[in-house]
């Protein structure tokens, strides 16, 4: 009975995604920084076995991991600005939210309507 019901369930459904695909500048800066920091984080540990070996490219590795976490360092926030950029230029669609105050215009408006009396107003 329980092999049973395991056949009739599916192996794989698939869901709709509630978030869309980041745009291509943005992706691009995120497999640059995440490449970038899988070879900081290699370096890291080749200098660390170096270290512990004794062996001669302890120094250059460390040298060389301390200079590439300075540019993974620089490639995660090239990811933040570059997001941030393409907001600006390509216009994320911005709605006040239910807990936005009016603008001081509108209220003006409002309260100039309603001192207006309505004699006046025909």
């Amino acid at each position: 009975m329980e092999h049973e019901t395991r056949s009739a369930r599916q192996l794989w459904v698939e869901e709709e995604r509630g978030r869309r695909r980041m745009p291509d500048p943005v992706r691009n800066a995120a497999v640059r920084a995440v490449m970038i920091t899988s070879v900081t984080l290699i370096q890291g540990v080749v200098a660390f076995y170096c270290t512990v070996a004794g062996a001669w490219l302890a120094f250059p590795m460390t040298v060389t991991a301390v200079a590439s976490t300075v540019v993974a360092t620089w490639s995660v926030l090239d990811v933040w600005i570059t997001r941030q950029v393409w907001r600006q230029r390509n216009g994320v669609v911005s709605a006040p939210s239910s807990t936005a105050r009016p603008s001081v215009r509108t209220r003006h408006d409002e309260g100039r309507a309603e001192a207006t009396p309505l004699s006046e107003a025909a």
